[in-house]
């Protein structure tokens, strides 16, 4: 496995998402451990899953107009406590690959997996959101701090 890119600013992970399609976001110890067992397992029962266990970064059509850069981020605040929770072993990196199944909790699971980056953006807080009552195609006006 080359180098990989890095993402550290939220607009450069918006930009791929805008111009690439199947992507997903993976919370873990690297590409490079994951990809020597090539699968997850389910964390309940331990039964192993046919991939790895990842989050769709493609932004849905019901998201409409909205901004893409607060879909990231909104991607990445739902699964942002697991540094905490893990001890600070797991980041965010981002891949590509062919979904291969549904794990447990209803998340993609990907085969043939092709790392493209790796994330310095860590714990992702939402600060203040607030959407406009009036317009149901109105962006969502959202302020979110992004802490490597």
């Amino acid at each position: 496995m080359g180098e990989l890119d890095t993402l550290s600013r939220l607009d450069d992970l918006a930009d791929r998402i805008t111009r690439e399609r199947q992507l997903y976001v993976r919370w873990s110890r690297g590409p490079a451990v994951d990809l020597a067992r090539s699968s997850s397992s389910d964390e309940l029962t331990g039964v192993p899953l046919p991939g790895l266990s990842a989050n769709s970064l493609d932004v849905e059509p019901w998201w409409e107009d909205r901004p893409v850069r607060t879909w990231a981020a909104r991607r990445l605040y739902d699964y942002s406590h697991l540094p905490a929770s893990r001890r600070g072993t797991v980041r965010p990196w981002l891949l590509t690959g062919r979904e291969c199944g549904r794990g447990p909790d209803n998340e993609p699971l990907v085969c043939d997996v092709t790392p493209l980056a790796c994330s310095r953006l860590g714990t992702v807080t939402c600060v203040a959101g607030v959407a406009a009552p009036s317009s149901r195609t109105a962006a969502i006006d959202m302020t979110l701090a992004v802490e490597p």
